[in-house]
């Protein structure tokens, strides 16, 4: 199935949902606020969906500024019959709730395996960022891209390729550059300058007293919880040490573990190794240079433990 073939289906019905992974970021939402006035614009109705929980300060900033409107999956009430597309992030995943309805199409950038049972999937694990890939559609339709619209996605590349240092593809460069005049570049760097707040530096100071780094390899647990989006955040932090190419981020939130990790060394797979370090009582993906995970049992979860077993799989 093409992208045409796509939409003459979704024209039948009265309206689709546009689902982001669980705790959706900023490129997520970028991505599905871009697919609704696409779809709009051909004719087609959505709602923007996630399951779980919106955590970023600075992301309700790009949603409430840019007029996004996305509603927790609890405020429709969706049946079986309804079509849904998923971005940035794909049918099967764990960081993707199986919610009723009919998953028609999978649009994601990540390293993951095409659905079987999905008839359209744009799985494009080369480009930097899902707001991308959605780029691309406007290209090929001659759609023009509004300035909100183009603001978004800028803010979803810049953020999923750390300000184009991360994963960065040719296609990443075009869709920047082309966005770029479009965009509202004020409101931009506003959201991408202030991502973090004074309640976050109590996260910065127990990892800072609490890291630890050897072999390259960087390494923190927080036992009282920390957000998967702010570990990514301060995964960041300390990649910008000279003496580490590799960190390790997990938190206890609730009764399961969230980890986030980050990768400068080419010889590594960020991705692969959370999804080895994990494997038999939880599950994780990603990127080379940029994965998650869970282990959905706290009981299981071994600090020292899982250590030991990043540092066989990387070392």
């Amino acid at each position: 199935m093409t992208f045409t073939d796509l939409l003459a289906v979704l024209k039948k019905e009265e309206y689709i949902f546009i689902q982001t992974h669980n705790y959706p970021d900023h490129d997520a939402v970028a991505s599905a606020f871009a697919l609704q006035y696409l779809l709009f614009e051909l004719g087609v109705k959505s709602h923007i969906i996630y399951e779980g929980e919106i955590q970023r300060d600075s992301l309700v900033q790009m949603i409430d500024e840019l007029g996004i409107d996305i509603k927790h999956c609890t405020n429709h009430s969706m049946t079986a019959d309804h079509k849904i597309i998923i971005v940035d992030g794909c049918k099967g995943n764990k960081n993707v709730a199986d919610l009723i309805g009919d998953e028609i199409a999978v649009i994601d950038h990540h390293l993951v395996e095409k659905p079987d049972d999905v008839p359209f999937a744009d799985i494009r694990s080369d480009n930097g960022a899902c707001s991308t890939i959605i780029y691309s559609y406007y290209k090929k339709s001659g759609i023009a891209v509004p300035r909100d619209v183009a603001t978004a996605m800028m803010i979803g590349i810049n953020m999923d390729t750390a300000l184009l240092t991360r994963g960065v593809s040719s296609h990443d460069i075009e869709a920047y550059a082309e966005l770029y005049t479009l965009s509202d570049i004020r409101l931009q760097n506003s959201i991408l300058r202030n991502y973090i707040q004074s309640k976050d530096l109590s996260f910065y100071k127990y990892a800072i007293d609490n890291v630890k780094i050897n072999d390259e390899i960087a390494f923190c647990y927080f036992p009282d919880g920390c957000n998967q989006n702010l570990l990514g955040i301060l995964g960041d932090f300390f990649l910008a040490l000279d003496e580490v190419e590799f960190v390790i981020l997990c938190a206890r939130n609730g009764g399961s573990i969230n980890f986030s990790t980050r990768n400068e060394k080419k010889e590594w797979n960020a991705a692969r190794a959370v999804q080895d370090a994990l494997q038999g009582m939880g599950f994780g993906g990603g990127h080379a240079d940029m994965a998650g995970g869970i282990v959905p049992d706290a009981a299981k979860f071994d600090p020292d433990a899982i250590l030991v077993k990043f540092r066989e799989i990387l070392l």
